[in-house]
């Protein structure tokens, strides 16, 4: 952030251009404020010393610049600053505006059309004393204040309407490239007088002699005076005769004549004027090496205007880096590790000459290295780790970056902007002139590609252009990509009307440990308007340098006010409108305790901390519309402003001994932070923050000054405003996230984080914000997000729902959440339908030395930007708790890499929580998808680790219509979840997954006295496939819960790695009003039971008992049960108490309990004190094993004319025997290829081919051979 000296503030207020109004003289006495007759001209010139007061009877006007200590209006004073040619600047150290005092710029009818400055100067530690309420550096309005600022009317900001490329290429201008396919001597023939390219043809002179003599006729038939451009690509030398060369030398060629193999060479001349030639030729250099002949002239057209023609003839070598390597066992030199040894451990995997190589420790501390190479000798190279000064770096990986082949490009260009570029707006732009200064957002995943830009004085120019200085450094969209908005937003950053802090060339501590963190001056001007001010409208007004370090500074703060509209007295009710804030200290616009204000059209830029921003949870009714923000980095003052170093350094606030956690504790700096969800956002950009665009956070209670203002929980309940046409992207964490709360409760023993540090929270809009009265679902409408870095929206609820949404390029899509154990407002969902989602997009970012994570991607594996890492894997819509409906949505461009997952449909990574079965999909389409890409439901290994957490084992989701597996109502599941699987479901390999039918539903499983048990849960008819489960909950709860998905009407048995827990809870979850049951529980011998039944309302917080169990002799008595009364069976013998698990009530549609609550089995165990490990699976079987049978028959598949794509998949079903006789048909081993049978009648292995593509399986040691051609 560059700031200016005051010397040089005078001159920084950039070109001025004074606008005759076109108000009439009568009109401008009424509504032009420098025009009332009582004012008093007044021009107090330049003291530091000279504090102004302007009280009753005094009405001055401001008409020349000046320099004052302060300014106090009070008393019904007014100061009105007058509209003139000449710019005025005013510095001060603070204007207090209170009691009936004025402070007016413009007015709403008459907008200011000049030029003026204020300028707030002074330090923090100069000595002076500050404002008890304002501090220092202010422009401040109390009560009885009336601030009035009306700049010009200037569009805030708009879209790119044609895409801008690095260079500024294809911008008012030429721009030609190719590569493989397009060989020969490439000729373009360029009208001196205009710049345009007038005709151009290709000539293959590798091919053939023929076409080197109608390149040399092509050349004679050009006309004098005409701009030649003339190169090759990939090869022309092959066939290429002396006419043709003879005819290059004549137009002033060197090295034409002596062209060889492959050699680049690019010319440009004058016809007829050889002496203008330009011309470079270099040797080809093989195959792994970079080559290229570039040249480029300056020409003047007949307008006057110069254009710049460019051409580069090139051998481009790509790289790649290779996977990491770790150290291999023979390499244990101390002082230098050698490359041949990694070759040795990996053949065939690293290149012989590597161009640069990283090493980094296993726990992924990045170390550095230093590179070695002597001709004849082998590569070697030293690391350096932070405790290993002197020695070889041990526990280490490494990888190589190695040079691929490289291919031919040749790239020709006129560029008609020289030094300049025509940026191509969505809208009219006449409002902004030379001298304003733009920027304009990136469209990609780094939020630093904003770039800024100065708009030049352009004749030719359209309503919708403007000429700017300089070229684009980075690529950014202006067009609908794959069917998402992507275009890059373009802000003005320059107003006519300026308040700004005057800074010190660089950072002093005015508060702890502020320059650990910032090398330059934060100690900016801020505006505050308070309590019972009278009137504040703000339009047409920038704001540079502003903000502070400090609480309560920042560049718009409305503190405590209250309600600002009409509900509170203000006609026309309170707004900030058509603003530009730029290179602030602390935030853009705060609204603190004061609701219904108007936040428009306002554009805020390079920040520090959250910009737009709500801050204690009462803030209510106001409404951000068409406002961007973008470049928004962290700041020190809350935690969640707080990036990891500052939230490990700044421990202010905590309890003696807190150890933090900043992933968890901070990071959440966001463009917008809305601490209560009832306000409005409506059109608005989060064009780049360090974490997240949008983020909705809940206050339990309110904080700070707003204590008390409402009742607890209030926020989380409180229905949603309207969300609706924002878009988010170029942010690290999120485009968008619901959740999260903030810890309302100052340190203590019990909790040593810091008030305000983030915690859990869930959100669920009801009616009045009353969780008794109907809930009222949050929509989230028209939301577009792209290019964040890890998720385009993570949204936990209560009732969320989406329509007619946009995600592209995000690590992960979308994200639904709810709950990990259970949904916090049980019978909501969260939704999505109408929406489009896009793997990797044509916008493929650009690349740059720095940018690690660039590589192939997409269905074409063309070199791109890509999100968190080369492998991570990338995600449409990630299942996480539920219930989640996902409706009309269709899938774009989601395709695996080998090393990289990639998939439309999947789950939360290392997830130990509940998975619904009542997760439904419904009219899914896919294009460009391949089938292997539709599903995956994870494998161990690089960011899934072990996929050994309950969550992992669990996952599943409901397919209504078929649409993703071709099987209308059917289920799809972890292929090794034995739980829900039945002989007739069908394994998709790719998927990891398996296609099922049948009736699901969940029990929750809570263990107490121990809590810290592995349980074992097996279903009888599959009694050698247990499931494993650790329990969703931290080692350190009073309780442990276990969350399988289980198949009705079903037998199972559950057992344990240590004593059987003495209490249990079993919750019947998901379970209509008759579905059971039955289960098993392991006990040592010798224990005896206490065993009732009843019913929680978690809502209400209140249990009532239902019922009581009984124990009996006879398994049969477990089907009878009564409304107080049911039966357990003990098989003392087998160590299993036997109960049937029956839901008695019905349930909503989405409920996860009955109408009347969570329905629950408790049980009490008095067990022996010498009790072992209660695992009873060997005395459990085979006594009760039962044979697999299918329940529910499995859907019949889609046919071919009801399937959207061309892909489907194919049934393939294999029945083996070794019986050596057989008696019936139906023994025989039989393969059956959707739906078609064919027998084997004889021994061995056999081999059966179909016409298919698809894949080789080889059944080992069984009699047949499966071959799919």
């Amino acid at each position: 952030m560059a700031l200016p000296t005051s010397k040089c503030l005078a001159g920084s207020l950039g070109f001025f251009l004074f606008i005759v109004s076109s108000v009439s003289t009568a009109e401008a006495a009424v509504t032009c404020p420098d025009r009332e007759p009582e004012l008093e001209v007044w021009n107090p010139g330049h003291n530091e010393e000279n504090r102004v007061e302007i009280r009753k009877g005094r009405k001055l006007l401001l008409s020349s610049s000046a320099t004052v200590h302060s300014i106090h209006i009070t008393d019904g004073g007014k100061l009105v600053i007058k509209d003139d040619v000449q710019p005025i600047t005013l510095r001060t150290r603070h204007i207090l505006i209170e009691n009936d005092g004025e402070l007016h710029i413009g007015s709403e009818l008459c907008p200011y059309q000049g030029n003026v400055a204020i300028i707030l100067y002074g330090r923090a530690d100069d000595g002076s004393q500050p404002n008890p309420y304002f501090g220092r550096k202010y422009l401040g309005v109390s009560k009885g204040g009336t601030l009035e600022i009306h700049g010009k009317k200037k569009l805030s900001w708009t879209f790119l309407n044609k895409t801008l490329h690095p260079g500024g290429m294809e911008e008012g201008g030429y721009y030609f490239e190719r590569s493989w396919g397009h060989r020969g001597v490439i000729v373009h023939v360029i009208d001196p007088k205009t710049g345009a390219v007038v005709h151009s043809d290709r000539f293959d002179t590798y091919r053939a002699k023929e076409e080197s003599v109608r390149l040399a006729q092509y050349l004679g038939r050009v006309a004098n005076g005409m701009i030649l451009s003339v190169a090759v690509n990939d090869e022309g030398s092959r066939n290429l005769d002396d006419l043709a060369r003879k005819a290059m030398t004549k137009l002033g060629s060197k090295h034409f004549l002596h062209l060889g193999f492959r050699h680049p060479w690019s010319f440009i001349t004058i016809k007829g004027n050889p002496s203008s030639s330009v011309e470079d030729h270099i040797e080809y250099q093989g195959h792994k090496g970079s080559a290229m002949a570039k040249v480029f002239k300056l020409f003047k057209a007949e307008n006057g205007e110069h254009f710049n023609v460019s051409s580069a003839s090139e051998w481009v070598q790509d790289v790649e880096w290779t996977e990491w390597f770790e150290k291999p066992d023979k390499a244990r030199s101390k002082d230098m590790e050698k490359l041949s040894d990694f070759k040795a451990a990996h053949p065939d995997k690293i290149c012989r000459q590597p161009i640069d190589i990283q090493a980094m420790t296993l726990d992924g501390t990045d170390l550095t290295t230093e590179v070695f190479y002597k001709s004849g000798h082998d590569y070697q190279f030293l690391c350096h780790g932070k405790d290993q000064t002197g020695e070889g770096c041990h526990n280490y990986r490494v990888r190589f970056l190695c040079g691929k082949s490289v291919k031919p490009k040749l790239t020709v260009t006129v560029d008609t902007n020289v030094n300049s570029t025509i940026l191509n707006l969505a809208e009219d732009v006449s409002s902004w002139g030379p001298g304003d200064r733009l920027v304009v957002a990136s469209t990609d995943y780094s939020m630093y590609q904003a770039e800024e830009f100065q708009v030049l004085p352009c004749r030719t120019c359209r309503p919708t252009q403007v000429k700017v200085a300089g070229k684009a450094t980075f690529l950014h969209m202006g067009e609908e990509v794959d069917g998402v908005d992507m275009r890059a937003e373009v802000g003005l950053l320059s107003r006519n009307v300026l308040v700004m802090g005057e800074m010190e060339q660089q950072c002093y501590e005015y508060s702890s440990k502020l320059c650990s963190f910032f090398d330059f001056d934060t100690f900016g001007g801020h505006i505050k308007i308070g309590l019972d001010f009278k009137a504040t409208h703000i339009e047409g007004l920038e704001l540079k340098y502003m903000g502070q370090q400090t609480m309560g500074h920042y560049p718009i703060h409305f503190h405590m006010a209250g309600d600002v509209d009409e509900k509170g007295g203000y006609n026309p009710p309170t707004y900030v409108k058509d603003t530009s804030i730029h290179n602030t200290f602390s935030r853009c616009v705060t609204v603190h305790g004061s609701n219904g204000l108007l936040v428009k059209d306002v554009v805020g830029y390079d920040a520090l901390g959250h910009c737009f921003f709500t801050e204690d949870g009462p803030e209510e009714r106001n409404t951000f519309e068409h406002c961007l923000g973008l470049l928004v980095k962290p700041s020190t003052l809350l935690p969640s402003d707080r990036d990891s170093r500052m939230c490990k350094l700044i421990t202010e606030g905590a309890y003696p001994g807190y150890i933090p956690k900043p992933r968890q504790d901070c990071s959440a700096v966001s463009t917008f932070w809305i601490a209560n969800p009832h306000n409005n956002l409506i059109n608005c950009a989060a064009a780049g923050s360090e974490e997240t665009g949008f983020w909705f956070v809940l206050h339990h209670v309110p904080t700070g000054p707003s204590a008390g203002m409402y009742s607890p929980g209030y926020s989380e309940h409180v229905p949603m405003g309207k969300f609706s046409n924002n878009r988010a992207h170029s942010n690290y964490r999120a485009g968008m996230i619901i959740d999260n709360g903030v810890k309302t409760t100052p340190a203590s023993a019990k909790d040593k984080r810091p008030i305000l540090t983030l915690i859990s929270g869930r959100y669920s809009p009801h009616k009045d914000a009353d969780p008794l009265k109907p809930r009222e679902p949050a929509i989230i409408e028209g939301f577009i997000a792209y290019k964040n870095q890890d998720h385009g929206a993570w949204l936990r609820g209560g009732d969320v729902w989406l329509d007619n949404c946009q995600f592209a390029d995000n690590g992960i899509g979308l994200t639904l959440a709810s709950g990990g154990t259970f949904p916090h407002d049980d019978g909501s969902k969260q939704e999505i339908k109408n929406s489009l989602f896009v793997g990797e997009s044509g916008n493929l970012g650009t690349e740059t030395m720095d940018n690690e994570i660039w590589g192939p991607g997409g269905l074409d594996h063309r070199g791109r930007t890509l999100p968190i890492g080369p492998d991570f894997p990338i995600r449409g819509i990630q299942f996480y708790d539920g219930p989640i409906n996902v409706q009309n949505c269709t899938f774009r461009k989601f395709a695996a890499l080998d090393g990289r997952h990639t998939s439309a449909l999947a789950f939360r990574l290392n997830n130990a929580w509940q998975s619904c079965p009542n997760n439904n999909v419904t009219a899914i389409r896919f294009e460009d998808v391949p089938i292997t890409s539709r599903v995956f439901f994870g494998e161990p290994g690089p960011w899934f680790n072990d996929l050994d957490m309950d969550g992992d084992k669990t996952s599943v989701f409901h397919d209504v219509d078929g649409s993703v597996s071709e099987y209308p109502g059917s289920y799809l599941i972890k292929e090794d979840n034995w739980l829900i699987k039945h002989p007739d479901c069908i394994d998709v390999p790719d998927w990891r997954g398996s296609i099922c039918s049948g009736h699901f539903a969940q029990i929750y499983i809570q263990a107490y006295k121990p809590a810290n048990l592995k349980m074992k849960i097996i279903k009888n008819d599959y009694h050698n496939h247990p499931l494993y489960l650790e329990g969703a909950l931290s080692k350190s709860t009073h309780y442990q819960q276990y969350q399988p998905v289980v198949t009705l009407r079903k037998g199972y048995t559950i057992h344990w790695d240590k004593t059987a827990p003495e209490e249990l809870a079993i919750w019947l979850i998901n379970f209509n009003k008759n579905d059971w049951i039955q289960v098993g529980f392991c006990y040592p011998k010798g224990t005896t039971f206490s065993i009732l039944s009843d019913i929680h309302n978690r809502l209400l917080k209140k249990t009532y008992k239902t019922g009581t169990f009984y124990r009996t002799s006879q398994m049969e008595k477990l089907e009878h049960r009564y409304p107080t009364k049911g039966y357990y069976y003990w098989d003392e013998d087998t160590g299993l108490l036997f109960l049937k698990l029956k839901a008695q009530n019905e349930k909503e549609k989405f409920a996860f309990c009955s109408v009347k609550g969570c329905e629950r089995i408790r049980i009490k165990a008095v067990i022996p004190k010498t009790a072992g490990a209660s695992d009873c699976e060997a005395t459990a079987y085979p006594k009760y094993i039962e044979t697999p049978i299918v329940e529910v028959p499995m859907p019949k598949k889609l046919s071919s004319a009801q399937l959207k794509t061309k892909d489907h998949l194919i049934e393939v079903k294999i029945e083996t025997y070794k019986k050596q006789y057989f008696h019936l048909k139906d023994d025989f081993a039989y393969i059956e290829v959707s739906k078609s049978s064919q027998w084997g009648e004889l021994n061995g292995v056999q081999s059966y081919t179909t016409c298919f593509i698809f894949m080789e399986n080889l059944l080992i040691q069984l009699p047949w051979r499966v071959k799919f051609r």
